[in-house]
């Protein structure tokens, strides 16, 4: 069997990593099923953002790549630090105060094997589909031609 490799990123989610890392180290390693569970009893506010992601990277595995998805494992998962937003906050004698409103990139790559039969099975209906189109081409190609010349004689007239 051969494994694959598919990847889900989510950018500038309203969330500090500080937060969002604590999730993500909790899932990291694990089954995707596992995980997904994990995070749907989580208290945390960021789990809920998460688990969308991994569903993402899930049925990106499933329709790009033909994995598996009971073979699907959270092999890599980090959060980066996003832009952060700077906002003011008046304090006493007439001072300004930071307030850091911070951001998050999540990025998780999913490793699972790859359905050979699913595979198989892509691969002839393409070809079916390539013998389609070059029949279709063959009974079409008389047609135009005439459509055409009528063209030609018309703007001759």
């Amino acid at each position: 069997m051969t494994t694959m490799q598919t990847k889900a990123t989510l950018r500038n989610l309203r969330t500090s990593p500080r937060k969002v890392r604590l999730l993500i180290d909790l899932v990291r390693g694990k089954q995707v099923q596992d995980a997904l569970l994990q995070l749907q009893f989580s208290k945390k506010s960021a789990a809920k953002s998460v688990k969308k992601l991994i569903e993402s990277a899930i049925a990106n595995a499933k329709h790009n790549h033909k994995i598996k998805e009971d073979s699907l494992v959270i092999s890599t998962a980090f959060v980066d630090e996003g832009p952060t937003m700077k906002r003011w906050q008046p304090r006493a004698f007439g001072r300004a105060f930071v307030i850091r409103k911070r951001t998050s990139h999540i990025t998780v790559v999913l490793t699972g094997e790859v359905d050979a039969v699913a595979v198989e099975k892509e691969k002839k209906e393409a070809q079916k589909e390539k013998v389609e189109k070059k029949e279709s081409k063959k009974v079409d190609a008389p047609a135009k031609k005439a459509v055409s010349i009528t063209k030609k004689e018309a703007t001759k007239k």
